[in-house]
């Protein structure tokens, strides 16, 4: 899995003034926790951005004075009205404890469905994955070549060596169904006959 480098300078200070001060020189409050102890800093808000505004997960080398952690990102609080990431919280990783990740969904092939007019539909873009921090993937690649009208991939029949998908087993990730210019064809067809 890719990482970012970020640093940080740890807060002497730890509440509401303290925070909206940082806000204000363009910083965001953050915590690391997970390990022995809890470490409050800030953080820039520019160097998050590469981390925050995409698809793709990653894991987070932090540097906070001498220490240094790798983490992810475990919940980011932004502002109700202009959506400026207010607080950001990162858990640390545990090279032998499994942590839980949600990955992206990557559809790969074409489904003969859809080249006969179906209409691919993908009801979840991202799944919960269960591993050892070494074990986890990108994405999510889900083939969709065996495809055909009517039919759908769910979340049982995706499987990868050393993980653990924690989504409801039913849940469908994608499907092909009929559309309305497949269906007007048929009924003129049967129609015709």
């Amino acid at each position: 899995m890719k990482s970012i480098a970020i640093s940080g300078s740890l807060r002497e200070n730890v509440g509401k003034r303290d925070a909206k001060e940082l806000r204000y020189q363009g910083l965001v409050p953050a915590v690391l926790y997970g390990g022995a102890t809890q470490t409050h800093f800030a953080v820039s808000a520019a160097d998050l951005r590469a981390v925050i505004y995409t698809p793709v997960v990653h894991f987070i080398d932090i540097t906070v004075g001498d220490k240094t952690a790798q983490a992810i990102i475990k919940d980011a609080q932004f502002h109700p009205l202009t959506e400026q990431l207010i607080h950001i919280d990162f858990l640390e990783l545990d090279e032998n404890k499994p942590v839980t990740i949600e990955i992206p969904v990557k559809l790969t092939g074409t489904s003969p469905g859809v080249k006969v007019g179906g209409k691919l539909v993908q009801k979840l873009r991202k799944l919960r994955v269960k591993a050892l921090p070494k074990d986890h993937l990108d994405n999510i690649e889900v083939s969709i070549e065996a495809l055909e009208v009517g039919k759908s991939v769910r979340v049982s029949e995706i499987n990868y060596p050393n993980i653990t998908i924690t989504n409801a087993q039913e849940d469908t990730v994608v499907s092909v169904t009929t559309s309305r210019a497949l269906r007007q064809a048929e009924q003129e067809a049967s129609k015709g006959k």
